[in-house]
């Protein structure tokens, strides 16, 4: 989630994911009625939506919850008007924070994200302060356990437009231009090869490596704005130690 290694970030987000059951199926859910909302039911077309489907796939989200949150943005049920919304900050040591959020009141979730800022040591800043140290990309992550070499997803992701792979002993990470991420996407999915985990992020251009108090201080901020019921995801520019995630 905080954007600096994918897969440290898997790890961190499953074992969340694990411990908050029900808010990240609320979560995700509010992310599905937003997606039919601005593009629709069908996730052919619809980029937000099929990532917002592929993660509650990935996160056992109950079908019940999946089809009552696209009736709902498909205005079949009533239910309250979320909206997108992004804040940008600072933590502790100067770290560069960026979070999203769906929000049906501006003003509660606005005061929510800037309380766990001034709790934790960092600010809350103005648009604009810190997401030109950040790139949207396109990323899928392929774990080592596919039995798939670094060649093998060079040959189905570069020729159909991913830009780059990263690799580790835990696996892989393809990352895209988000403008190819449906067609790199395609070509895994026509190669019979399943992504764990896709979506669309927001990548740091350079990270700042933590450790100690510091990294600590910083891991803190972290968790307590993902366990904020409106917040969605959270990006920061931190390099934090493996035992720190």
């Amino acid at each position: 989630m905080s954007g600096h290694s994918k897969w440290a970030n898997i790890k961190h987000k499953k074992g969340k994911a694990d411990a908050l059951r029900g808010k990240i199926t609320t979560k995700i859910s509010r992310e599905i009625t937003i997606a039919v909302r601005m593009g629709g039911s069908d996730p052919t077309g619809n980029m937000k939506l099929k990532l917002a489907l592929s993660k509650a796939k990935a996160n056992n989200v109950p079908k019940e919850n999946i089809q009552r949150a696209i009736a709902k943005g498909a205005g079949a049920l009533e239910g309250s008007s979320f909206e997108e919304v992004t804040y940008e900050g600072y933590g502790p040591c100067g770290i560069a924070v960026m979070v999203t959020a769906l929000t049906d009141n501006r003003n509660r979730t606005a005061a929510d994200v800037r309380h766990v800022f001034t709790k934790h040591g960092g600010n809350l800043g103005g648009s604009g302060c810190v997401s030109y140290m950040f790139q949207q990309k396109g990323s899928f992550w392929i774990g080592a356990e596919s039995g798939l070499s670094e060649d093998d997803l060079m040959l189905v992701a570069l020729d159909a437009g991913a830009e780059d792979i990263k690799s580790d002993e835990e696996g892989f990470e393809i990352l895209t231009e988000p403008a190819n991420f449906d067609a790199v996407a395609k070509a895994l999915e026509d190669a019979g090869i399943e992504a764990e985990d896709a979506e669309i992020t927001m990548l740091p251009n350079t990270t700042t490596a933590l450790s100690g108090e510091d990294a600590e201080k910083v891991q803190r901020l972290l968790d307590a704005l993902e366990e904020l019921d409106d917040v969605q995801d959270v990006y920061s520019n931190a390099e934090l130690p493996e035992e720190e995630e």
